[in-house]
């Protein structure tokens, strides 16, 4: 679940391929990497590429699970050039070569050949292979480095010709302005509609993040904290529901939610990398005192598809960080209580029981995947007398988040 930011590395990788170096990597290897159609035709078919991570290896045949859930067999050519590149690492310049003995299952690899025309099969003549101790060193380096650094929440005003984005961070303790400022060498990345994983987050113009949206960035703050240095913005949006709970299918790993706003019944689908919890009485009345005493309120949105997160942390498999505009959340926000909760299972919740939920952008037909189903939360609701969010859960607690913390 806390899988690495898929691919990041290895898209730039691509890149360098393009060049030089990888020129040298890739060029065409003929003998067994060439199908024998192709030689027969006379003509060298144009290489492809796959992504993925070593199921098993048996000879030279690897079995590799793309980044797209398929099972292919990858042939190593004898001659075909092989390295290990560190996670993180942008060319191919120290790029170790290394022999098919050194890949293990479970390491990264992207590999470059000819497919087989049923797609089954890939005659690889080059790969660039990852271990996975370095990838999780690196998720693990990554996780702490968003707790440390990152800051999230709900995009209030958005400036393109500054670069600058204002985030409204939500906190048991209040609310605080701060201002993102991005550069031409931030990284801008945006969640899927209808996915809950940073490894599904795309590369994103500026002008794709709108005001109402969740947003987590990880750089440099200011000393007063009203502003943010961005080397990395991860952004999308979310629905935040606070309603009770109409039915249950186990089976179908699924519940039928109302929603105290919209008045109107959510389908949410229960995957296994939702996030379940569900809140002991005297947590959630603390947390309702609380947030009584900070006057929240409910955000003029509370229906729409983003909600402001207190300390969401990106990457892994939801690490609680300083989303709160304090280091390490000295405060304790919300969003932290709920990581540090156990993990629950569906059969711990109940028809009629309240619940709060952070889940996808959704489709059109009222059906949305969970992030989280936090329950136990009658005290809180209570304590938002519109039956409004005036605390809301964070996007960023499961894994494929910024690696680490709010947001893998």
């Amino acid at each position: 679940m806390a899988s690495m930011r898929r691919g990041l590395a290895f898209r730039i990788l691509l890149c360098a391929a393009s060049g030089a170096a990888g020129a040298a990597l890739i060029a065409p290897h003929r003998a067994s990497a060439v199908p024998p159609e192709a030689v027969q035709q006379g003509t060298q078919a144009p290489l492809a590429k796959q992504v993925g991570v070593i199921k098993s290896i048996n000879g030279n045949a690897i079995t590799l699970t793309t980044d797209a859930g398929a099972d292919i067999t990858v042939q190593v050519a004898s001659n075909a050039k092989m390295v290990r590149v560190a996670p993180g690492q942008t060319d191919l310049k120290t790029a170790t070569p290394i022999q098919l003995s050194d890949l293990h299952a479970g390491d990264r690899i992207l590999v470059r050949g000819l497919p087989s025309s049923d797609a089954k099969s890939f005659a690889a003549v080059g790969v660039i292979a990852m271990s996975r101790s370095d990838v999780e060193a690196k998720q693990q380096h990554d996780r702490e480095d968003w707790q440390k650094r990152g800051i999230g929440g709900l995009v209030s005003k958005v400036d393109p010709g500054t670069g600058t984005i204002t985030i409204s961070a939500r906190t048991l303790s209040g609310t605080k302005e701060i201002a993102i400022h991005t550069a031409k060498d931030t990284v801008l990345r945006r969640y899927a509609p209808d996915s809950i994983q940073f490894d599904d987050a795309k590369p994103a113009p500026f002008d794709q993040i709108q005001p109402g949206d969740q947003l987590r960035a990880r750089g440099t703050r200011s000393a007063d904290g009203g502003e943010f240095a961005a080397v990395e913005v991860v952004s999308g949006s979310f629905r935040n529901i606070a309603g009770t709970i109409r039915s249950i299918d186990t089976e179908g790993s699924s519940i039928n939610v109302m929603d105290l706003i919209t008045k109107k019944p959510f389908l949410v689908k229960i995957t296994n990398q939702s996030q379940l919890r569900v809140l002991p009485p005297e947590v959630a009345q603390r947390i309702a005192f609380r947030l009584k005493g900070a006057g929240a309120a409910a955000p003029a949105n509370a229906g729409n598809t983003s909600a402001p997160s207190a300390g969401a942390n990106p990457g892994g498999q939801g690490p609680g960080g300083g989303g709160s505009g304090r280091p390490g959340g000295a405060q304790g926000d919300f969003q932290q209580i709920v990581n540090r909760m156990p993990a629950s299972a569906l059969t711990d919740f109940k028809k009629d029981d309240a619940v709060m939920i952070v889940a996808t952008e959704g489709t059109a037909s009222g059906q949305v995947t969970a992030i989280t189903v936090l329950g136990g939360v009658e005290p809180i609701l209570a304590a938002a007398p519109a039956g409004s969010q005036g605390m809301t859960l964070s996007p960023w607690s499961l894994g494929g988040a910024p690696a680490g913390g709010d947001a893998q």
